[in-house]
C-alpha cells in the first residue's frame, strides 16, 4: 500500500514536471522571439518586467497561497473520508476570492499612476503605467483558476492544474508573439522609448487574455468531473465541516495568507530590487553613463536619462530570469505535490512516510538543479548569443545568478514541506531575513559604479542562502529529516563538474570543427547530458529502489541493468 501511495506521488509529480517544462519552454519561445523584434530589445523587457513585478505582489497577495492552501485543506478533509466537507472548501473559497481577485485587479488598474511614480521611481518613464493597466483584469481570473487548481490538486487530480497551464501559456506564447509583432509595424512612435512601451503594454494584454482563456477551460473541467464529484459526496463518510461560512473564510485565510507571505516577501523583494536598482544606477551613473554598443558616453546625464539607462540594465537582468525559470518549473513539481501529499500522510499518522517523501524529494531537487546551474556558468555566453542574438549582452548576470538558483530550488522543496507538515510561516520568515539582507546589500552595492547592476545578482546569492539556512533549521527540528553529505552533496556536485567540463571542452571543440553557435552548443549540451547520467547512474546516487520510484521506474532499471548500471542491486519488494 504504501510502494503505491509513493509511486502516486512520483505519477502526480510527473505529471506537474511536464506540464511545468512545457509551460517554461513556451515562455522561453515567446520571450527569445519578442527581445529580438525591433524597437523592444532591453529596454521593452525593462518595462516589461517592471510591470510583472508590481503585478506578482497582488497576485501573491490574492492567489499564491490559494492552490497549497486548498489543496492541504481538501486532501485533509479527503483522507478522513469527508468529501462533502472538501467541496464545502472548495464553494467557500471561490466565493472569497472573487472578492479579493476584484479588489487587487481595481488596485492595479486605478493605482497603475501612482505605483509607477512612488514605487518603482520610473516618474520619467509615463508609460510604465500602461504595462500595469494591462495586466490588471487578469488577477481575478488567476484568482478563480487557483482555487480550481487547488481543489483537484487535493483530490490528487493534476490534469486541472498541468492542463490548464499549458493551454494557458499556449495562447500566451501565439497572442504574445502576434501583438507584439503587429504593434511593432505601426509608425506612430515618436521615439525608440515610446515604442519600447508600447510593446511592452501589448505584451502584457496577450497575458491577460490567456488568463481567461484558461479559466474557461477550468469551468469546463469542472462541469466535465461534476459526476464523479457527486458521486464522492454521497459516499461521504467523515465528520462534515459545519462551521458557519464567515468562519471558514476566516479558515481558509488563516492558512492560505500564511502560505502566501513567502510569495509576497519574494514579490516585494523584486519590486524594492527594481527601485533599488532605479535610485543604485541613478547614483552610480548620476556623472556618466558609461557607453555601451554604438552609443557615447553621456556626460552629466539628465534625469530621464538615468531613469531609461536603469530600465535597460533591468530589462538585462531580466533576462537571466526567463532561463533561471526553466529548471525552477521543473523542480516546483515537488513542492506543489509535496503539501497535499504531507498534509495527507500526517493526517492519518504516518510520519515515516512523510519523512520519505521529504528525503527523495530533496534528491531529486539536487540532481536536477545542480546541473542546470553548473551549465548555465559554462555556456552562459554562447546560449545568449543563441538565443537573445539581437541584444546578447548580460550573459555575465546569468553566470551569477545561476549560484542563487541552487538555493531558489532548494528553498522550494523546503518550502513545500514545511507547509506540509504545519509550519506555514517559517519558508516566509527565512526569506524575510533574506531579503532584508538582500536590500541592505543593493543600496551598497549597486550605487558602486564598478559594480552597478552586478549587485543585484550578488545580493540574491546571499538572501537564498540565508532563506535556505533557517528554512532547512526549522524542518531538521520538526521532521528529524537527515540528509547524507556524500550522497546528497558530494556525488551530485562533483558529477555536475565533470559535466560542466566536459560541457566546456566540447563546444570549443565543436566551434573549431564547425564554427556554428548552434550546432556547438547543441553539441555540447548533449555531450553534457549523456556524462551526467553516466555519472549519476555509474556512481549510484540513486538506488535501485528509488530509480523504481520514479514514473516507469521498473522500465528504467530494466534499461539501466542492460547498460551495465545496477547489476548487483536488488529491491526489495515486500
Amino acid at each position: 500500500m504504501k510502494e503505491s501511495r509513493k509511486q502516486s506521488f512520483m505519477v502526480n509529480v510527473a505529471i506537474i514536471l511536464f506540464s511545468q517544462i512545457a509551460v517554461k519552454l513556451l515562455g522561453l519561445v515567446y520571450r527569445m522571439v519578442i527581445m529580438n523584434v525591433p524597437g523592444f530589445g532591453n529596454s521593452g523587457n525593462g518595462y516589461y518586467n517592471a510591470g510583472f513585478q508590481v503585478y506578482t505582489l497582488l497576485l501573491a497577495i490574492s492567489s499564491v497561497g490559494i492552490p497549497n492552501a486548498i489543496s492541504k485543506m481538501t486532501s485533509e478533509r479527503n483522507a478522513l473520508g469527508d468529501y462533502q466537507g472538501a467541496h464545502r472548501i472548495f464553494r467557500t473559497s471561490m466565493l472569497l476570492f472573487l472578492g479579493i481577485g476584484l479588489l487587487c485587479s481595481a488596485l492595479l488598474f486605478f493605482g497603475a499612476d501612482f505605483i509607477v511614480s512612488n514605487v518603482l521611481s520610473m516618474e520619467q518613464a509615463d508609460g510604465a503605467k500602461y504595462v500595469l493597466m494591462a495586466l490588471s483584469p487578469s488577477i481575478l481570473f488567476v484568482c478563480l483558476s487557483a482555487v480550481i487548481r487547488g481543489y483537484f490538486v487535493g483530490m490528487s487530480d493534476m490534469k486541472a492544474t498541468s492542463t490548464s497551464q499549458v493551454l494557458e501559456q499556449v495562447f500566451k506564447c501565439i497572442l504574445t508573439i502576434a501583438i507584439v509583432w503587429g504593434m511593432a509595424q505601426l509608425t506612430f512612435y515618436r521615439d525608440d522609448d515610446m515604442k519600447a512601451y508600447y510593446l511592452a503594454t501589448g505584451a502584457n494584454v496577450a497575458t491577460t487574455l490567456a488568463t481567461v482563456l484558461s479559466f474557461i477551460y477550468l469551468l469546463f473541467f469542472y462541469r466535465k468531473n461534476k459526476q464523479k464529484i457527486k458521486t464522492n459526496l454521497e459516499k461521504s463518510s467523515g465528520e462534515t465541516i459545519t462551521i458557519p461560512f464567515a468562519k471558514l473564510c476566516r479558515t481558509i485565510l488563516m492558512i492560505s495568507v500564511p502560505i502566501s507571505l513567502g510569495g509576497i516577501i519574494a514579490a516585494v523583494n523584486r519590486i524594492v530590487d527594481t527601485a533599488t536598482i532605479t535610485r543604485g544606477i541613478q547614483l552610480a551613473f548620476s556623472e556618466m553613463i558609461p557607453a555601451y554598443g554604438n552609443m557615447p558616453a553621456v556626460m552629466n546625464p539628465t534625469m530621464e536619462q538615468l531613469t531609461k539607462e536603469a530600465i535597460r540594465l533591468s530589462g538585462e537582468l531580466g533576462k537571466s530570469d526567463t532561463l533561471l525559470n526553466l529548471p525552477i518549473a521543473m523542480n516546483i513539481a515537488f513542492a506543489t505535490v509535496l503539501v497535499p501529499s504531507i498534509a495527507g500522510a500526517l493526517a492519518v499518522g504516518d510520519k515515516k512516510e512523510a519523512r520519505g517523501k521529504i528525503s527523495y524529494s530533496f534528491l531529486i531537487s539536487i540532481l536536477i538543479i545542480f546541473p542546470c546551474a553548473v551549465g548555465y556558468i559554462t555556456l552562459a555566453k554562447p546560449i545568449y548569443q543563441l538565443i537573445y542574438f539581437n541584444t546578447p549582452s548580460g550573459s555575465d548576470l546569468l553566470q551569477i545568478s545561476a549560484i542563487a538558483l541552487i538555493f531558489i530550488a532548494l528553498n522550494q522543496t523546503i518550502s513545500g514541506s514545511l507547509q506540509g507538515i504545519g509550519k506555514i510561516y517559517a519558508p516566509a520568515t527565512g526569506l524575510l531575513m533574506g531579503c532584508i539582507a538582500k536590500v541592505i546589500l543593493n543600496m551598497i552595492l549597486i550605487r558602486q559604479p564598478g559594480i552597478n547592476i552586478y549587485g543585484a545578482p550578488i545580493s540574491s546569492i546571499a538572501c537564498q542562502v540565508i532563506s535556505f539556512s533557517y528554512g532547512f533549521t526549522v524542518l531538521y527540528k520538526n521532521t528529524g529529516v537527515r540528509l547524507n553529505l556524500k550522497k546528497y552533496i558530494g556525488k551530485p556536485l562533483l558529477s555536475a563538474g565533470i559535466m560542466g567540463l566536459s560541457a566546456w571542452g566540447s563546444y570549443r571543440l565543436i566551434m573549431l570543427l564547425v564554427p556554428v553557435n548552434l550546432i556547438g552548443v547543441i553539441g555540447a549540451i548533449g555531450v553534457a547530458v549523456v556524462v551526467y547520467f553516466s555519472l549519476v547512474f555509474g556512481m549510484q546516487i540513486m538506488s535501485a529502489e528509488e530509480v523504481i520510484l520514479l514514473p516507469s521506474g521498473v522500465r528504467i532499471l530494466k534499461i539501466l541493468k542492460k547498460m551495465g548500471f545496477y547489476r548487483n542491486q536488488t529491491v526489495d519488494k515486500s
